[in-house]
Order: C-alpha cells, then sequence, then structure tokens
C-alpha cells in the first residue's frame, strides 16, 4: 500500500488494522528514523525492550535470508506484540521480506524496515506498495515553510518562540533533515531558556560553527573558485553523512542570491552596497566573501550555474551514476568557472 502524504504523520501513529511490515524511506535520513520510531511505539512503548524488540540490518538479511521469518514468528516470553526493525536494508533483501508477506510468517509482529531513497522501479519499494499487509512510507527533504513549521513545533514543546526572520535563516542554511533539524532547535531552546525568543543572531552563535562545516564552506569555496580547499571540504562533508542533494540545493539558494546580487550591481548598484541591502543581513564573516564573488559571477554566469546544478540534481535522482560522484563533478565544474575573469 502506498501511504498518501495527507496521512503520512497519522498512519506511523497508528498504522491500518492488518499491517504487518511497513518500510521508511526516503533522502531524509533524520525523518526516516522519526517515522520509523513512531512506527514502534505503536506497538511497544519501550524501543529497546530485549524480550519484544529485534533489531536486525539488511546486511544480515541477505546474508541469511530465514532469519527474517524465525524473528517475525517468534514469540514474546512477556506477552504482547513484538517488533522486528530492519535498518540499512536495500533491494537485495527483497526476496527475505516477499517470502514473510506470503507466507503470513509475521502472525502479530510488526516489522519496520528503514532505507534510503528508492526509485520508483525499486524491487523493495515495488513489494511494499503492492501487497496487502504492508506499506511504503516516503520520506522526502523538507523544505521552506515545512522547514519552519518543524523547527517552531519543537520549539514549541520548550514554550520558545522564533523570529520569523531566525526561521528563514535556519530553513536557508540546516537543509531539510528532520532528526538535524530537531537536534539543532533543541540547542537553541537550550540556550536562550524557558519562554525566551530566538533571534538570528542567537542561530548564528549556536548554529554557526555546525554549518560552517557542514554547508557554508562548501558553498564560498564553490563560489570563490577554491578548488583545492573544496576537494577538502566535499571529504569531510560526506564523510560526515551530508547528502548530495542537499548540497546542490545549498548551492543553488546561494546562486539565487548571488542573482539578486548582480542585477543591483548591473543596475549601478557597487557590490558593497549590494550585499548590504540583503535581508537578512548576511553575517560579518559573509559579506567579504559575497562582495568579491558578485563581482566573479555575471547573471550569465549564474543562470548557466543554476541550470548545472539542476541538471546534476535530476542525475543524482536517476541513479544513472553515484549521486556523491555527480555532486562533486558539478562543484568542480562551477568552481572553474569562479576562477575565470
Amino acid at each position: 500500500m502506498k501511504v498518501p502524504n495527507a496521512r503520512l504523520d497519522a498512519f506511523c501513529k497508528k498504522p491500518d488494522a492488518g499491517i504487518r511490515a511497513v518500510l521508511v524511506y526516503g533522502p531524509d535520513a533524520g525523518l526516516v528514523r522519526e517515522r520509523a520510531d513512531q512506527l514502534g511505539r505503536s506497538v511497544l512503548s519501550e524501543l529497546d525492550d530485549p524480550f519484544r524488540v529485534s533489531v536486525l540490518t539488511g546486511a544480515a538479511i541477505v546474508a541469511d535470508p530465514p532469519r527474517l521469518a524465525e524473528e517475525t514468528a517468534a514469540q514474546s516470553l512477556v506477552g504482547g506484540r513484538r517488533l522486528v526493525r530492519v535498518r540499512e536494508t536495500s533491494d537485495a533483501s527483497a526476496p527475505a521480506f516477499d517470502r514473510v508477506l506470503r507466507d503470513g510468517a509475521s502472525g502479530d509482529t510488526l516489522i519496520v524496515a528503514e532505507a534510503g531513497e528508492l526509485r520508483a522501479t525499486s524491487p523493495l519499494r515495488k513489494l511494499f506498495e503492492a501487497a496487502a499487509a504492508a506499506a511504503a512510507v516516503p520520506c522526502y527533504v523538507d523544505e521552506g515553510a515545512a522547514l519552519e513549521r518543524v523547527l517552531r513545533e519543537t520549539l514549541g514543546r520548550h514554550n520558545v518562540s522564533l523570529d520569523s526572520e531566525a526561521g528563514r535563516w535556519l530553513a536557508a542554511h540546516l537543509g531539510g533533515d528532520r532528526g538535524v533539524l530537531r537536534g539543532e532547535a533543541d540547542k537553541l531552546a537550550l540556550y536562550v531558556g524557558d519562554g525566551g525568543r530566538i533571534t538570528v543572531e542567537d542561530c548564528i552563535a549556536v548554529v554557526g560553527d555546525s554549518i560552517e562545516i557542514a554547508m557554508d564552506a562548501v558553498v564560498t569555496a564553490t563560489a570563490g573558485g577554491d578548488r583545492a580547499r573544496l576537494e577538502r571540504l566535499l571529504d569531510r562533508v560526506f564523510a560526515e553523512g551530508e547528502q548530495p542533494v542537499r548540497v546542490l540545493r545549498a548551492l543553488q539558494r546561494h546562486y539565487l542570491r548571488l542573482f539578486t546580487l548582480a542585477a543591483a550591481v548591473e543596475a549601478g548598484a557597487s557590490a558593497q552596497s549590494a550585499v548590504e541591502s540583503l535581508r537578512p543581513r548576511p553575517h560579518f564573516k559573509e559579506a567579504p566573501h559575497l562582495t568579491q564573488q558578485v563581482q566573479r559571477w555575471s547573471r550569465r554566469r549564474l543562470t548557466y550555474a543554476l541550470s548545472r546544478l539542476a541538471d546534476a540534481e535530476a542525475d543524482c535522482k536517476r541513479s544513472v551514476f553515484p549521486a556523491e560522484l555527480v555532486c562533486r563533478r558539478a562543484l568542480d565544474d562551477l568552481s572553474r568557472v569562479a576562477q575565470r575573469r
């Protein structure tokens, strides 16, 4: 069964009767884990209960196909429904899930499988979408208003509010991974205290360092033409688990911002005054980089850059080549453009 977008939250809190297995998949790893946890709590409150919870990996199932059926057929020694979690699932494990679903071996055990991004043609995804006793739950990266909604919901639990400008700053800088969003929101709530209100200055003070490592440094190196630094930064970013599509989207947002600056400069404004007119105001450490970059990037070059990034994102989703390789090639290409005078 395909779970409609409008029902995703409600379904994860209370799956339909008769559902015995759920595949939670998508590029947003934080949201995948969050929804998998919600599904698990529909069965039992303690997800680390050793008597009622089994945790497997996709690799373990591929190496030992009967293992999944054995775990799902096992009875709890203390009573109650059991939960079987399968992490890092891939198409290679589809036959094992197919066997369990066809044989009805799961009884009343709930199987929750977690996977990364899967194409529409994925055998695993097609299996869960087609089976009557299974469901597929997609987890795509939040954007724009959806990001701010997640932030405000998380901060509301701490009795903390968020300036609209701060909300836009966080949405633009943190990317769409819900795990990252909620983690940074919790840190900000602790920083301002109960009943506090978060400003852009608070965001820069608390989130700035991690963002510099995760994204802004890559953006600056690409737009500034620092190819050697860019290569080192991408190694670090991908080693920390950053998704290539999120890196590409961060560059798209930055080049759209530069497009606004370039238009102002071509209309007669100085680079410095154009940067100073931006809202929200760029951090004082970022302003000199923007001033230099707008002198390198004309609107013609920026049009090419945005087209190149859009094509790279499409190639990542087609899975023709590894997404990380596609991202690296696109950013290297743009850094070469930035080096031209």
